[in-house]
């Protein structure tokens, strides 16, 4: 039987696709383009965590969207989307 955290809490960031670079598979936004929940720019993402959602446009992705380390998430073709569109990452940890 797996064992069940008693308590998760999770942290989320924001940015939007205009502050990504690159294109097609190697799209990225950095870690450092993201603001926190209390408006503060995000300095990393966190590197323990139990898992992630990636949210485009409001809408939660699937997870073969993206890829995520400390530093970046890369969302590959994400530099065909609008600049403007919204983007949320949420860390569930424990």
């Amino acid at each position: 039987m797996p064992l069940v955290t008693p308590f998760q809490n999770s942290l989320r960031f924001a940015a939007t696709i205009g502050d990504g670079t690159g294109t097609g598979a190697t799209f990225a936004i950095a870690a450092t383009a993201f603001t926190d929940d209390a408006g503060t720019a995000a300095t990393a993402f966190p590197t323990a965590f139990n898992y992630y959602n990636l949210y485009i446009n409001g809408l939660m992705q699937t997870a073969d969207t993206s890829s995520v380390t400390a530093t970046t998430i890369t969302i590959p073709g994400g530099d065909a989307l609008n600049d403007g569109t919204p983007i949320v990452v949420q860390f569930v940890v424990s």
